[in-house]
């Protein structure tokens, strides 16, 4: 039975989750809210969805699920507009935020005893690019699409909202909110910390250093291509995680101390062991198996510098669905190859490989 779906924020998730439900069932209504009217505008060109509006409470009685694709604090003002509004019985309320301790608590707060059902939910996917116009229905593909279950979810619900977002092509898993929180503190947010940290503390230091804007490629460049993020998502990230947060950078603190005591004391057996256990751990974990958040697949390949060689390789490719290109030109120290070009899947990355193995001598190599 087609049903009826209404997305509010036509960003970049909400389009793109539009896309991927639109692809698996073509009869389903989508309803799309959005401030902008140049999102909405887009979204209704492109065929993302049918209708669309700027009053969020307008659509809401018609919709059978409910997905709020918004910012943390907005998400959580819209749950406390629905739970007042006269929705279809046993409507299916979700979200997509980062953090989600704090939206499940407003749920179980606010739409305890409506007749209606609600569960959490993460998709770990998205790029430097935003709006409606950078949709992509192939953004969460092999991305984890994170449920966390309340008191407020049954498993019919679960089973729902994953036949309704099979279109996306994504993993579905479930987690305890509150451990989701814990989790993506450690791998996600602090890293953003991190990398803006080491972004500000360069910057700085490059006022007496100048050559050290010209000489940050390779391990630098990887290590702060997330500083680049949107900082008033960042910021609401960060203050609705605000304890484990705090618990990371106290822990990561205690950390540095100990590497820089090891330094001081010329301990080299314990500085070997530090890098030696890292490179031991990062091998082991899920990061290579591709599972996670940007569910690229990376190949470098290590081109002489010559004219239209780039090129050559792209007719190499013609037909692949590439993601980016980068070249390396700056510095060589720490990579894996002068070009770098990242697939959305391994049958993309497999094929690439073959064809430039075959077809040239240049050096190849997978990470």
């Amino acid at each position: 039975m087609a049903k009826t779906v209404y997305i509010a924020g036509l960003g970049l998730i909400g389009a793109s989750m539009a896309l991927g439900i639109k692809r698996d069932h073509p009869d389903y209504e989508i309803l799309g809210y959005n401030r902008s009217q140049a999102s909405r505008d887009i979204a209704l060109k492109e065929g993302m969805i049918d209708r669309a509006t700027d009053d969020f409470a307008s659509f809401a009685p018609l919709a059978d699920i409910i997905i709020l694709s918004l910012p943390i604090k907005q998400t959580i003002a819209f749950i406390k507009e629905l739970a007042d509004l006269d929705l279809k019985e046993g409507v299916i309320i979700s979200d997509a935020g980062s953090t989600k301790s704090a939206i499940v608590d407003a749920a179980e707060q606010y739409l305890a005893g409506k007749p209606v059902r609600f569960v959490g939910a993460h998709p770990m996917a998205g790029s430097h690019k935003t709006g409606a116009a950078s949709a992509d229905v192939n953004l969460f593909e092999n991305a984890y699409y994170i449920f966390t279950p309340s008191s407020l979810t049954g498993q019919d619900t679960l089973e729902e909202m994953k036949d309704l977002l099979s279109g996306l092509h994504a993993r579905f898993i479930e987690i305890d909110a509150k451990e989701h929180d814990r989790v993506t503190s450690q791998i996600s947010h602090f890293p953003h910390i991190l990398a803006s940290s080491l972004m500000e503390q360069t910057a700085v230091y490059a006022q007496e250093h100048e050559m050290a804007r010209r000489f940050a490629a390779g391990g630098f460049r990887d290590m702060t291509r997330i500083a680049e993020s949107e900082p008033g998502m960042w910021t609401s990230i960060l203050l609705s995680n605000r304890e484990t947060i705090l618990e990371r950078i106290e822990d990561f603190k205690e950390r540095l101390d100990e590497v820089g005591q090891a330094i001081s004391k010329g301990d080299e057996e314990q500085i070997w062991n530090f890098f030696n256990q890292a490179r031991e751990q990062r091998q082991a974990m899920e990061i290579h198996k591709r599972g996670g958040v940007d569910s690229s697949y990376d190949l470098y390949v290590d081109v002489p510098d010559e004219e239209d060689v780039i090129l050559r390789i792209l007719e190499l490719l013609r037909g692949t669905s590439l993601v980016n290109i980068h070249i390396n030109e700056e510095n060589r120290e720490d990579i894996h190859g002068i070009l770098q070009i990242s697939f959305k899947n391994a049958q993309d990355l497999e094929r690439a490989e073959h064809l430039i193995t075959e077809n040239t001598d240049y050096t190849v190599v997978i990470k």
